[in-house]
């Protein structure tokens, strides 16, 4: 069980960064020094936003019951 959720945890950092990576810049920041801020025609509508921020949630969801689990798995497997 501890390897399954190590795993998944593996996979899901990974899809979070990507996830996180594909979102659309709101401010200033780092991503506007590579070429964020420019505005292109064929950016996302506001269905794709939403459905990559639903997107985004569940796997942070994923992540967060991967922490917990592995948390609870150690502090059971020390005792």
């Amino acid at each position: 069980m501890k390897l399954f959720l190590e795993i998944l945890l593996v996979i899901t950092s990974l899809a979070m960064m990507a996830l996180i990576l594909l979102h659309r810049a709101k401010g200033g920041g780092l991503s506007s020094l590579f070429g964020g801020s420019m505005q292109s025609s064929l950016s996302g509508s506001s269905v794709v936003e939403k459905n990559l921020d639903r997107l985004t949630l569940f796997i942070a969801g994923v992540w967060t019951v991967c922490i917990i689990g592995i948390g609870l798995l150690l502090k059971v497997g020390a005792s």
